[in-house]
């Protein structure tokens, strides 16, 4: 009985170890694995386009799903489109799950549109060398160039600002003056006038400055817990990187020019398809990118009027006076085209060098196409009635009137002219040929002097 007693107490106390080792195990390896706070991050680089729309709006509801510290979204952006602006930061302000919006990296900038972004966080930061604001909505005017948007888009814009800057807790005032003043405002600034909350070096740094503070969400009130956070980074869909892509105004424009000059290529040289194809894509991407964004109506009209000359100069050409009228108009068109005034002066400056390279472009492919057409007139005709006309030729088999013919190394039927009979060996010219049958002569020594 001892001995059965001191085998179950020894038991006990085995199970009791392993017991506890694996509990210390298992809580030791949650805590580096699970227990440590997520915080997910985003880039925004670039001009804001629907594509950004959708991508931010994703990234919300997976934080907000996946219980996330928080989400940090990382800006670097010249400004954007006012449509896609707007939907970002309502999106923002009624996210369930703190959003801290950071100027990254040293040297960027986050102007226009992207300052919105950046007030529309919990909390906002911004690397030391980077600037923000400037955010004074533009509009380009044929006699100013880049000019000051109408009043009332610079109130209605600076009201939404400074609204803004209210839910969040900013200086209303700073705020309004980014739009009505065009200010802008370095690193240091922006913290001494409580813009930003933080100025960091790094992910890291900030995320540990940000550690233990209160945001106010719809939910109630919210501590940070992102003292050594876990950075997992969300990855644009491919969906996403094509929105992205077809409604930059820029790219819209080149897929519009591959469009249209892949249909003029295609009905000039059928049977191939591909030309056609290719165009039809690139064209009904083009018109999906352009109406994600505002347009000035005069300007689209001058280009479909400049593409609509280029096609005619295709078909029927002018010698150049309709391809050179659809040149000028189709880059004016562009110049004068997009009426987003939340993109920086930068960008503008872009879209000016883009028109400017379309227009070169288009005189290149317009120059090829008029030399390839003064080719053709100049061209001895290669098919039809007269295409051997002149050439000369050997008799394969007797003509009696008819016999066959050696010409360019083929056999073709050829027919006496004067109905005499030419014998196999014979030397003759081509006049002409009537369907398969080559109308023929003898070739005499005067002959051949008199053409010569």
């Amino acid at each position: 009985m001892m001995v059965f007693k001191k085998k179950g107490k020894l038991l006990s106390m085995i199970i009791l170890c392993l017991a506890l080792g694996s509990t210390l195990l298992s809580t030791g390896f949650a805590q580096e694995t699970g227990d440590e706070p997520a915080v997910y991050s985003i880039e925004i680089e670039g001009i804001i386009t629907a594509g950004t729309t959708a991508y931010i709006r994703r990234s919300i509801e997976t934080a907000e799903e996946d219980g996330a510290e928080a989400l940090l979204i990382l800006l670097n952006t010249p400004g954007g489109l006012v449509d896609a602006t707007l939907d970002i930061v309502s999106d923002m302000i009624n996210a369930d799950v703190p959003i801290i919006t950071y100027v990254y990296p040293q040297g960027g900038i986050s102007a226009s549109a992207g300052t919105f972004i950046l007030l529309g966080g919990h909390k906002a930061a911004m690397s030391p060398g980077t600037t923000i604001g400037a955010a004074m909505p533009v509009m380009v005017t044929p006699d100013e160039g880049s000019a000051p948007a109408d009043d009332k888009t610079v109130i209605f814009l600076a009201g939404h600002m400074k609204s803004i800057a209210e839910a969040r807790g900013r200086p209303a005032d700073i705020a309004e003056r980014f739009v009505t003043e065009n200010l802008t405002l370095g690193a240091t600034e922006a913290l001494e006038l409580t813009v930003i909350d933080e100025i960091s070096t790094g992910i890291p740094a900030l995320l540990s400055a940000l550690h233990g503070e209160e945001v106010s969400l719809d939910s109630g009130v919210v501590t940070l817990n992102t003292e050594n956070a876990r950075i997992e980074e969300i990855e644009q869909t491919l969906r996403e990187v094509i929105t992205n892509l077809i409604s930059n105004p820029q790219v819209a424009f080149i897929l519009f020019l591959v469009g249209v000059y892949g249909l003029i290529i295609g009905f000039n040289a059928p049977g191939t398809f591909v030309p056609e194809v290719l165009g039809a894509i690139a064209l009904i991407l083009a018109l999906y990118g352009l109406g994600m964004f505002e347009v000035n109506i005069f300007a689209a009209l001058m280009i479909l009027l400049g593409m609509a000359l280029l096609v005619v100069e295709a078909f029927t050409p002018s010698f150049g006076i309709l391809g050179i009228g659809g040149i000028i108009s189709m880059v004016f068109g562009i110049l004068y085209l997009p009426v987003e005034p939340l993109v920086s002066e930068r960008w503008l400056m872009q879209f000016r060098i883009l028109a400017i390279g379309i227009g070169v472009i288009a005189s290149v492919l317009l120059i090829v196409i008029l030399a390839g057409v003064y080719r053709l007139k100049k061209a001895k005709v290669i098919h039809g009635d007269d295409e051997f006309a002149g050439d000369r030729a050997v008799v394969a088999e007797e003509a009696n009137p008819k016999g066959l013919i050696l010409v360019r190394g083929e056999l073709w039927e050829g027919k006496s002219l004067t109905g005499d009979r030419i014998s196999e060996g014979t030397p003759v010219r081509i006049i002409k040929r009537e369907g398969l049958v080559c109308m023929i002569e003898p070739v005499s020594e005067e002959k051949e002097a008199d053409h010569s």
